[in-house]
């Protein structure tokens, strides 16, 4: 008689994690990160945003 292992199900489990767990500190887009004015992006697209009409907006950056 053959024997039926049954696994557990992975499906039910959580993993808490973050994004600063996930890049190593000295990735390059980290360092791009920090040599960027990322706040001229927002000047750059104000316009494109409505503040009263639609859905809310995702923030460009």
């Amino acid at each position: 008689m053959k024997m039926i292992i049954k696994h557990e199900d992975g499906r039910k489990e959580v993993a808490v994690t973050d994004i600063e767990g996930l890049v190593p500190k000295n990735h390059l887009l980290r360092k791009i990160d920090r040599s960027v004015n990322w706040n001229k992006i927002y000047e750059i697209v104000e316009d494109l945003y409505s503040p009263n009409m639609g859905r809310p907006s995702i923030d460009p950056v």
